[in-house]
């Protein structure tokens, strides 16, 4: 169904969309949206972080062979 809008109707609806909530709606919209995705990958970054620094902590349980003791 949307395979076949192509650029005309991206802009139409881009027109229609700027004409219903205005320029200022939009922008202060588009703002917050970055903030979102700014935060997405903050939080990203810092699970990453946590990650590797709960696998640094963590111990070598495997047993020692013959070999390592001698």
């Amino acid at each position: 169904m949307l395979n076949n809008i192509g650029l005309p109707g991206l802009l139409l609806i881009a027109v229609v969309v700027l004409v219903l909530f205005g320029r200022g709606k939009i922008s202060s919209l588009m703002g917050e949206v970055g903030k979102g995705i700014t935060a997405f990958k903050k939080g990203v970054d810092d699970s990453k972080a946590e990650l590797e620094e709960g696998l640094a902590d963590v111990k070598d349980v495997t047993p020692k062979s013959e070999k390592d003791e001698a």
